[in-house]
């Protein structure tokens, strides 16, 4: 049971695997194809962003053909489990989503173009599930590094929601939320830029063919 693919409920804290310290597995220097840092350091005036729309090897593949993206990494984030390794991820166990970390220039590429990039790129009214990818570590989430990414990405859903509804889709289930208590942690070196590596490997992501009505207005400022 530890490692089901099919966990239908997010644990606890306390239910949550105890994971460890420090991460025990090495992270590839830069992007096989943008060829930027992965971890940092980033330039100055660049920002982050945070994504879970299933599967993170399409869900990556998305982001860093978008231009004004300088690069990007995936990884575990929304959990409780410190450090998880896939397995665990997949378990579970740990609470974490797949995530993409999006790392861009604003002036470039805004925010909420990265928003239309995200909502229509697979279907957020799925909960628990991605396509034929089922689990907890496959729902929808968008982590904010400001409380303007936070407002525009609410914004967002509430235009697509409408867009949906109105498309006979149920209700949008993906949870927005700040970044700053939800770690994200980097997964393992083969799963960064996986499709680069494996061209024909294994892409679930499939949006609802719906377009998402973002980037007219301005995105929210912090002032």
């Amino acid at each position: 049971m530890l490692f089901s693919r099919f966990q239908n409920h997010l644990p606890t804290p306390d239910e949550a695997l105890k994971g460890r310290p420090e991460r025990d597995f090495t992270v590839p220097e830069r992007h096989t194809v943008l060829g930027n840092p992965l971890l940092g350091p980033y330039p100055e005036g660049l920002e982050t962003a945070d994504f879970g729309l299933g599967c993170f090897w399409g869900a990556e593949r998305k982001f860093w053909q978008t231009e004004g993206v300088w690069t990007t990494l995936v990884g575990y984030q929304g959990g409780h489990t410190p450090h998880p390794a896939y397995e665990e991820v997949c378990s579970g166990h740990t609470g974490h989503t797949e995530a993409v970390r999006v790392v861009f220039d604003p002036a470039v590429v805004p925010y909420t173009a990265l928003l239309k990039v995200f909502w229509e790129s697979h279907n957020p009214t799925q909960g628990f599930r991605q396509g034929n990818d089922v689990g907890t570590q496959y729902r929808s989430a968008v982590y904010t590094h400001s409380p303007a990414q936070q407002q525009a990405a609410e914004a967002s859903r509430d235009a697509y929601r409408t867009v949906l509804q109105a498309g006979g889709y149920p209700d949008i289930t993906t949870e927005i939320l700040p970044a700053g208590p939800r770690p994200f942690y980097p997964a393992e070196g083969y799963h960064q830029q996986y499709l680069d590596k494996n061209p024909a490997g294994y892409c679930g992501i499939g949006g609802t063919g719906m377009s998402c009505p973002v980037g007219v207005a301005p995105m929210p400022t912090d002032d």
